[in-house]
């Protein structure tokens, strides 16, 4: 018989953080198409598109572990909403930016709030999501997770194009985004707030330590943390897509859209397809095979000049892609102790979360410097190579099984 597919969705709670991150998601996503086509249209520089990511970077980078260690020794929740809140001020201001035609480095000045919104965030979010999840869900409740927010990453890219054509700029995407994040706020405040294990008191610092001891000391975790982390820092070409809708594939903001829905698109196929298959019987090489494909398809990308076969390529880093995700927080969520969800969560903010920005940096200045076909296709070429130096690394993750078996570690002590 194969698996109930709306397990997960049968817990009010868990139904209702997974329909308030789809709105939260496709504000993101509309958001991001938004911005880049906005500064890219302002300045036609590359150099100002890698700098989207890295003043969204900065703050992540800076303030993920405090924050980690700030959430397992509070109320999580409270946490998630107060980030939620600042995050729907800063998309606010944005959209008044916007409408007064502001200069461009406001806009930068607004995604560094953003920025410093998610740093804090996105720890509390994925503690307060965890918490929520009977362990018998985290497969069932992932997959839908990553179902819905590819959902808005296929629809939100595609819409924000469409209205940037039709209003002749990015203001009415930017009060959109401000408007879902509301939205995300007020669903958020509604769940009820599961009790929070008593954290280990002790000085700030050695908290802060304790989080990436963990993952430093957990080989499978940290194989697969750090196998994501590299295939988005050098595979993403998400920064570089208004100059491939622009000046090589000549496609315009709708285009743009579609190749910024694409990923999702194809990421929300193998969602659904994933929602009716058994568990992964070999995990661990799902996950290299699958982030293989993923270099693979952006090489391919990189070097098209055809708009169907660049959709094409892009759908199917969607299907990698998702396949990598699912396993990736299923396993953090089975092996991390409750008490350090919190900060193994900033860690993984930081590796895996800040590579998207610092990623769009890279892209950005290596097109600077090479182009953009060959920034891309580079690119992909790193990620297989990175694939190759885990597998040889760390052989427990080639030979990890099915993802049920594994557990937190007993407490020392």
């Amino acid at each position: 018989m194969p698996p109930d597919a709306f397990a997960s969705l049968r817990v009010p709670a868990i139904r209702r953080m997974v329909l308030g991150r789809l709105a939260w998601s496709l504000g993101s996503q509309m958001l991001a198409v938004a911005v880049g086509w906005d500064v890219y249209e302002r300045t036609g520089s590359m150099r100002a598109l890698g700098l989207i990511g890295l003043v969204q970077f900065l703050p992540v980078l800076l303030l993920s572990l405090p924050a980690g260690a700030f959430v397992d020794r509070h109320n999580r929740k409270l946490m998630a909403l107060g980030a939620t809140a600042a995050h729907a001020v800063f998309a606010l201001i944005l959209g008044v930016l916007g409408l007064f035609h502001a200069p461009t480095w406001t806009i930068y000045v607004v995604l560094v709030g953003i920025g410093t919104a998610t740093a804090v965030g996105a720890p509390a979010s994925s503690a307060f999501y965890t918490q929520i999840i009977p362990p018998q869900l985290f497969v069932n409740a992932n997959t839908w997770r990553s179902t819905t927010y590819e959902l808005a990453a296929t629809g939100g890219p595609a819409l924000a194009g469409l209205v940037i054509a039709v209003t002749g700029g990015a203001t009415a995407v930017y009060l959109f985004n401000a408007v879902a994040v509301l939205a995300f706020f007020f669903v958020l405040a509604t769940i009820p707030r599961p009790p929070t294990p008593a954290p280990t008191r002790g000085p700030l610092l050695d908290e802060l330590r304790a989080g990436l001891r963990f993952v430093f000391r957990t080989e499978l975790l940290l194989a697969a943390i750090t196998l994501d982390m590299f295939a988005v820092l050098f595979g993403g070409a998400t920064a570089l897509l208004p100059v491939y809708a622009r000046d090589i594939l000549h496609v315009g903001p709708a285009g743009l859209g579609w190749l910024r829905a694409a990923p999702a698109l194809g990421a929300l196929a193998m969602s659904l397809i994933s929602l009716r298959l058994p568990p992964w019987q070999r995990a661990g090489r799902a996950l290299l095979v699958t982030v293989v494909g993923f270099g693979g398809a952006t090489i391919v990308f990189g070097l098209t000049r055809s708009f169907a076969v660049a959709v094409v390529a892009l759908f199917l880093t969607g299907v990698f892609d998702n396949v990598s995700v699912v396993i990736r927080m299923t396993l953090e969520q089975l092996v991390v102790p409750e008490a350090l969800r919190g900060r193994v969560g900033a860690v993984h903010n930081v590796f895996i979360g800040s590579s998207n920005q610092l990623g769009e940096f890279e892209s950005g200045m290596a097109a600077s410097l090479v182009g953009p076909v060959w920034a891309v296709a580079g690119g992909g070429i790193c990620t297989i190579a990175v694939v190759a130096v885990a597998a040889l690394a760390w052989p427990s993750l080639r030979r990890l099984g099915r993802l049920s078996s594994l557990s937190p570690p007993a407490p020392s002590g």
